[in-house]
């Protein structure tokens, strides 16, 4: 069986040949200014807007928690928007904001995506920053809904 590959560097520069997508989490929210999506936006201004619009026509389209949007970036690059968290982090009081239910339906989403553009993954920790989550539970879930449908995935930790 394969295995994710962990490397040290910047998962919106993803390395390796053919057609790839980086992969992150969003909230429910329509909210896009911390963490990732900031060196997301930095490097493409299209799955923000993306993102934004995708939000702002929900009640026409299949926005909400669970869902996948790809935004092209390049001919051989995508952006994959997953919502994975509800709401954002305000305080100890209301938990953490990533749903594992949610992050493994857009997993699900994503490898059917992979899969028809024959494409690799690229992520960093996703639901394990501003999202609150544990890499132990959202690490299974990658496995499970990516490598085990033979989709190679790299998982970058930031530096180095």
């Amino acid at each position: 069986m394969s295995v994710i590959e962990y490397v040290k560097g910047d998962a919106t520069a993803p390395g390796g040949k053919g057609v790839r997508i980086v992969a992150h989490l969003c909230n429910d929210l329509g909210g896009w200014g911390k963490g990732f999506v900031l060196a997301v936006s930095r490097r493409w201004p299209e799955p923000e807007a993306a993102y934004r619009r995708w939000h702002r026509e929900r009640a026409a389209n299949d926005f909400g928690l669970g869902a996948a949007q790809f935004v092209r970036v390049s001919s051989c690059l995508w952006v994959a928007n997953l919502v994975g968290q509800r709401g954002i982090r305000t305080g100890r009081s209301t938990g953490v904001p990533v749903r594992y239910e949610a992050v493994d339906a857009a997993l699900g989403l994503l490898a059917d995506k992979a899969v028809e553009l024959g494409a690799s993954v690229h992520m960093p920790r996703i639901g394990c920053g501003l999202a609150g989550g544990s890499w132990e539970k959202v690490e299974p879930l990658v496995l499970r809904r990516l490598v085990e449908r033979g989709i190679p995935v790299t998982v970058y930790d930031f530096g180095g």
